[in-house]
């Protein structure tokens, strides 16, 4: 009952919100913020009006909103394969980090966005460009969040696996980076975060199609309630695989001793 009752306050925490949104727009009565009624009306034109593409759905979702989610997956995915291997590496080496630290630093202190004209020389305009440009921003906050968590790894485990002469690759499959799976997981979110922010950026320069496409056209031939559209549907993406990854983690850490009160608690209550 008080896990329903924390999800029912929330959404009537939402719909107030959406309300009150409703009311400010209809008496302001300015073209450039339309109600949410309105907003709601073009989102059905846009993506529920049957086509070519079928299903009940528009070919906008074929066409972009389906490829721009594929991007950010597949960046995001190629992300925390790279940052977790090299995260881990690092995380284990006594000086690594000494090494690369600075660059590193650099790096990460570059605007993704900024890079953008350098991603198009490189790989053109295609979906190279845009994997890339997710990738690189998406690979920082991965790749320091294992590193922390490897090395945050209990002393006590690591002399009880050389007492017992552990292999190597079983220790850190079997020990290090469940340890260091909170951490890692900090860093899946922000980086999926930060890979939709990219994919928007991305598709906003030298391409046809997709959501930032989609998006900075509408922008620029002034329909703002189809600018609207566009940017409550990219808060749906986000919060939907937030959503997800916090589902896998709740599932990747239960074995955690403070997830399993939580777990326990809540089936008493």
């Amino acid at each position: 009952m008080r896990r329903v009752s924390g999800f029912a306050v929330r959404w009537i925490v939402f719909a107030v919100a959406v309300v009150l949104w409703q009311l400010a727009t209809q008496a302001a009565d300015d073209p450039f913020f339309p109600t949410p009624w309105q907003i709601l009306r073009r989102c059905n034109e846009l993506w529920l009006t049957t086509t070519t593409g079928g299903f009940g759905l528009a070919d906008t979702v074929f066409d972009d909103i389906l490829p721009s989610i594929g991007r950010v997956l597949l960046g995001w995915a190629l992300a925390a394969v790279i940052g977790i291997v090299i995260g881990t590496a690092l995380g284990r080496s006594r000086t690594g980090m000494d090494y690369v630290g600075p660059l590193f630093a650099f790096f990460r202190a570059l605007p993704s966005p900024a890079l953008l004209p350098v991603f198009l020389i490189l790989f053109g305009i295609e979906s190279g460009m845009k994997l890339a440009l997710i990738l690189f921003a998406a690979v920082w906050p991965i790749l320091m969040n294992t590193v922390d968590g490897v090395r945050s790894v209990d002393a006590v485990k690591t002399d009880t696996a050389k007492s017992f002469r552990t292999p190597r690759t079983q220790w850190v499959m079997m020990v290090v980076l469940p340890a260091a799976l909170p951490k890692i997981f900090a860093g899946l979110r922000l980086s999926l975060a930060i890979s939709v922010i990219l994919m928007v950026v991305s598709e906003m320069v030298g391409v046809t199609s997709g959501i930032g496409y989609q998006l900075r056209n509408a922008q620029s031939q002034f329909e703002f309630t189809t600018m609207w559209a566009w940017i409550v549907l990219l808060g749906i993406i986000g919060y939907g695989l937030n959503l997800a990854l916090l589902a896998v983690e709740r599932r990747a850490l239960r074995w955690q001793p403070t997830r399993a009160a939580v777990q326990t608690a809540k089936v008493g209550g």
